[in-house]
């Protein structure tokens, strides 16, 4: 963005001598071109895997330390409950609440994502309904 602004600067300044034909390259300038957007389930298991960390404690299909991904959707599904509530902390567990008080520490992480990431991993893992 800078050589845009240096190069706007310097044909402003060319300009006002009219004497002189100033010719620039802009071969070289690099371009910004915006990245392409992720699906929503791609941002939630991006999520899912690093800055939430679930990855940590719930397996696509088995149980480590709290329900298989595959049982959390199913079960949200089955009592047509809201994934993005339980994870504001405004919503009692359904899954395995004898995990409750392990995933509370994690509810401080959650709790300050936004509706868009706290969507997207509720999208993550209902696409691992079979």
């Amino acid at each position: 963005m800078k050589k845009i602004l240096f190069l706007s600067a310097v044909l402003t300044f060319a300009s006002c001598k009219k004497e002189e034909k100033t010719t620039i390259d802009n071969s070289q300038i690099a371009t910004e071109e915006a990245a392409p957007a992720a699906t929503l389930e791609e941002l939630g298991k991006s999520i899912f895997e690093g800055k939430g960390n679930c990855v940590s404690c719930h397996q696509v299909d088995q149980k480590v330390i709290g329900p298989s991904i595959q049982e959390i959707a199913k079960t949200y599904k089955s009592k047509n409950a809201d994934i993005v509530t339980f994870l504001k902390g405004n919503a009692d567990p359904i899954v395995d609440p004898s995990q409750y008080d392990v995933m509370k520490t994690n509810l401080a992480v959650t709790k300050e994502m936004s509706d868009e990431e706290l969507q997207a991993i509720q999208t993550y893992i209902y696409s691992h309904l079979k």
